[in-house]
């Protein structure tokens, strides 16, 4: 009868997960840009079901649905630059990190801030440390204004020959 019960439990967990990965949008093996457009929307549309606090707390519990490996979403303060939520780095929730720059000085965060007041959507490019080789990468991040935050998703790009 243990057997049998085991059995079965593994059986649905395995149909779950299968369910799971059918439905999802997003490549398990190296996101591309259609896959960080796909996890924002997701984001977007998450939040508009449930409200902004819904999502903060999805993204903080690292929830599956908005951490892919090295792509995940975060969500910042549209008026102030803060960040809101973090999967990988919950230590930078809640700094004013504009005018920080990355590696090669450039001010990518406050590139998001003025791209998502002007033109509401659109990709900026920095760099950044992959939580998955845990090695600085270029980075591609897209990003959409929704009401009055800024969601973030972005995919490393590899240097040519690498």
């Amino acid at each position: 009868m243990k057997r049998l019960l085991t059995g079965g439990l593994l059986g649905m967990t395995m149909l779950a997960a299968a369910a799971t990965a059918a439905n999802s949008t997003i490549s398990a093996a190296q996101p591309g840009a259609k896959d960080a457009v796909a996890m924002v929307e997701h984001g977007a549309a998450y939040m508009k079901a449930h409200g902004k606090d819904a999502l903060i707390k999805k993204i903080k519990a690292r929830s599956p649905d908005f951490v892919h490996g090295s792509l995940y979403l975060s969500m910042r303060d549209i008026n102030t630059g803060m960040l809101l939520a973090h999967p990988i780095k919950p230590s930078l929730v809640g700094k004013n990190l504009l005018d920080v720059g990355d590696a090669n000085g450039k001010l990518y965060r406050s590139e998001i801030i003025i791209m998502a007041r002007k033109q509401g959507k659109g990709w900026v490019d920095y760099l950044y440390e992959n939580p998955v080789s845990g090695k600085l990468e270029p980075k591609s991040t897209y990003l959409v204004r929704f009401d009055d935050v800024v969601l973030e998703a972005g995919i490393y790009k590899k240097p040519a020959g690498k």
